[in-house]
């Protein structure tokens, strides 16, 4: 059974007892912040679609007024949230679709030429679940073959981390923050003597994956020329890495902005090119660190044609997956910006922020199919 779910102020005929439980028991597993079968939720049916109705206090309190696209039309419902659920796998929310409609509709006007998309890697192209275990992002995979230097680089993430996401610190003392923990880490791999071997080793016994789609979406975008930055604050070499064994290609027209090593003649760490890109400045003004995915190392075919360079290309799609990856299209001076969000964990608390931060929010590991599906119609000839 795939109901599907919607908010609703009432319905037809309630269903009977046995079904009604099974469509809570899917629900609730579904979407984790729906009560439990006795807390009051009631359902309803109406022809083939099964329609739900939350007690006031269980709902988020949002906007008087909220849409959802595809199926649903504006609701007014007081203080609740639309609840779309589009199929088994992808579940979306969007903030307003009369906007996305006119962003849509701007960006096929100005067609491909004028488009590029900027993305996270960690959480955004890759899984967050991976075989019912967390996945790994492309830095914490990483196993310096020195047990006594990996328990360090734990040590500084144990210690900073927690100072990252703390909301009293004010932004340029965490900055000074970021940037000390990002330059003792980086020391720390040099001192430790990382190695290529180690990299490639590291990736391979990891459990990072790509979100189901990813090719598909990569494909149809070098095939429209769109070119694609990819904002990390992590390692560019592991990112690489992760592409050429997980992947077993490059593209193009994707390009990488992140931190890079420099080995010498025996695969040994010996330093980091350029400056350093962490958590609070991944943005479009380390364009200068950005450098072509490569299907072997020194390879250096990639984006050489001006024509393609994105300083021209004034519409943006923004995808991240937490809600500080917004200030990735800082000092682009676009016109017109779509940002996707994927909303991965403590979906309860952070839902409500997410919708009003992103113009669509993506929910419980989502494929890139609803994001092909985007660039598909925004790439079709308007009309």
């Amino acid at each position: 059974m795939n109901p599907v779910g919607l908010l609703s102020a009432g319905g037809a005929t309630t269903i009977n007892s046995g079904l009604h439980h099974l469509l809570l028991l899917h629900l609730r597993a579904r979407f984790h912040f729906l009560p439990a079968p006795s807390s009051g939720l009631r359902i309803f049916v109406n022809t083939s679609r099964a329609y739900l109705s939350l007690p006031p206090f269980l709902l988020l309190r949002t906007r008087p007024r909220m849409h959802c696209s595809n199926c649903c039309k504006t609701l007014n419902r007081g203080r609740s949230l639309t609840l779309l659920a589009m199929s088994q796998t992808q579940d979306m929310f969007v903030r307003d679709c009369e906007l996305l409609d006119k962003k849509k509709a701007a960006i096929r006007e100005a067609g491909p030429s004028k488009l590029q998309i900027i993305a996270d890697f960690d959480g955004t192209h890759t899984k967050y679940w991976v075989e019912g275990r967390r996945g790994q992002s492309s830095h914490g995979l990483l196993k310096q073959g020195n047990p006594e230097y990996d328990a360090k680089r734990e040590e500084l993430y144990d210690y900073y981390h927690p100072l990252e996401y703390s909301p009293t610190i004010p932004i340029e003392e965490k900055t000074k923050l970021m940037e000390e923990w990002w330059e003792k880490t980086h020391g720390l791999l040099i001192e430790g003597g990382l190695t290529l071997d180690a990299i490639k080793k590291s990736v391979t016994c990891s459990n990072i994956a790509f979100r189901d789609g990813v090719v598909k979406l990569f494909e149809f975008l070098e095939e429209k020329g769109v070119p694609i930055l990819i904002f990390s604050a992590g390692l560019a070499d592991i990112i690489e890495e992760v592409f050429r064994q997980k992947l077993h290609r490059s593209f193009k027209n994707i390009k990488i902005v992140s931190n890079r090593m420099a080995f010498d003649d025996n695969g040994r760490l010996v330093s980091f090119k350029g400056k350093t890109i962490h958590v609070l400045n991944k943005n479009e003004h380390a364009l200068d660190m950005a450098v072509p995915v490569h299907d072997q190392r020194g390879d250096l075919n990639g984006l050489k044609n001006e024509s393609n360079s994105v300083k021209n290309r004034t519409n943006v799609i923004l995808l991240g997956d937490h809600i500080g990856d917004l200030g990735m299209s800082d000092g682009l001076n676009y016109e017109n910006r779509i940002a996707a969000g994927f909303l991965n964990d403590s979906v309860q608390s952070s839902l409500e922020s997410y919708n009003e931060a992103f113009d669509i929010v993506y929910l419980n590991d989502a494929s890139m199919d609803g994001i092909f599906d985007l660039v598909t119609e925004l790439c079709s000839s308007p009309g």
